[in-house]
């Protein structure tokens, strides 16, 4: 459905626009239909930005973003309002996404008059109602509220109503949950499940380990831009196999057993080579040749995929 060809995003910054930042270096993977892919790493790894140029927010300085075998940034006029049909976003604040002097259905009626300038009243109310109750609303508890009246969780899903409306085919959620708390998380993300059945394919884009171990089908690891290892979510977390993805499934705390003390290892004072890999200077095991090249993906069982010289 959605393929990410080599797709590289470089800043410009400064006064003068005169350094450059890459936030996203030659990252390529799919999402298939009704799958939900989990882009997973720290802050400033890339995962953001990855999703904004996926909904046209941001255009790629290399590198492909297909749909349904279709180059987005090819598209223009009425393409690209049939794209937003099929593709949106949900982001990690929710109540930035509404304005505070408007009612909170407003976000409805700008849809209807960009989209559905031809349904009748009845029809179009009949659409909203739907769209509510399929992410758990009461219409007649939300319509009509301001966002302050509203909760976090309540204006998330709003939000989510607020794709269904187009019937989606693909919804990028970066963050959506991190601003909820825990019992609204769970609610939020088993709704993300059910649309998942109904068809939807999903990017969820988290710096949560467990919750994208809750959700996913596939994992995705970004560490500074690049992918260090993806596969099914199921065997990078029990058998992660770069340094950086067992790094972080070891800072998860265990109930089952006592959390050792471990010394912090900070990042070395030797930086690589500007081809060398981006992890050479926190890896315990890196050798020469990484601090020269970095290391590419490779498939190390069905469908698993690493970019260390020493596990592939």
């Amino acid at each position: 459905m959605l393929a990410l060809e080599n797709v590289t995003k470089i800043y410009r910054t400064g006064a003068l626009g005169l350094r450059r930042l890459t936030a996203v270096s030659e990252v390529s993977f799919e999402i298939g239909e009704r799958e939900i892919v989990a882009l997973i790493g720290e802050s400033g790894s890339g995962k953001s930005t990855i999703g904004k140029m996926i909904l046209r927010l941001l255009r790629p300085t290399s590198g492909t973003i297909r749909f349904e075998g279709q180059d987005i940034f090819a598209l223009n006029g009425r393409a690209v309002k049939d794209y937003y049909r099929k593709v949106q976003g949900v982001f990690q604040d929710p109540f930035a996404s509404y304005n505070p002097i408007f009612k909170a259905d407003r976000i409805f009626a700008l849809i209807r008059e960009e989209f559905f300038p031809h349904l009748s009243r009845a029809q179009w109310e009949q659409k909203v109602e739907e769209a509510l109750r399929a992410v758990g609303l009461n219409p007649p508890d939300v319509l009509g509220k301001y966002p302050h009246q509203l909760s976090g969780g309540q204006l998330q899903r709003f939000l989510i109503a607020r794709a269904l409306l187009l019937d989606i085919r693909l919804l990028v959620a970066d963050e959506i949950i991190s601003m909820l708390d825990a019992s609204t998380r769970v609610d939020v993300l088993n709704l993300l499940g059910d649309l998942r059945e109904r068809g939807l394919s999903i990017l969820f884009i988290t710096h949560d380990l467990s919750l994208g171990h809750y959700i996913s089908d596939r994992a995705i690891v970004l560490y500074r831009g690049r992918i260090v290892e993806m596969g099914p979510t199921e065997r990078v977390y029990a058998r992660p196999l770069h340094p950086y993805t067992e790094m972080l499934m070891a800072s998860v705390p265990r109930i089952d057993q006592k959390w050792a003390r471990q010394p912090a290892r900070m990042e070395q004072s030797v930086t690589p080579g500007p081809t060398g890999c981006v992890y050479y200077g926190r890896c315990p095991i890196a050798q020469e040749i990484c601090s020269r090249r970095m290391p590419e993906l490779v498939e190390v069982e069905a469908g698993h995929y690493v970019a260390c010289f020493m596990r592939s």
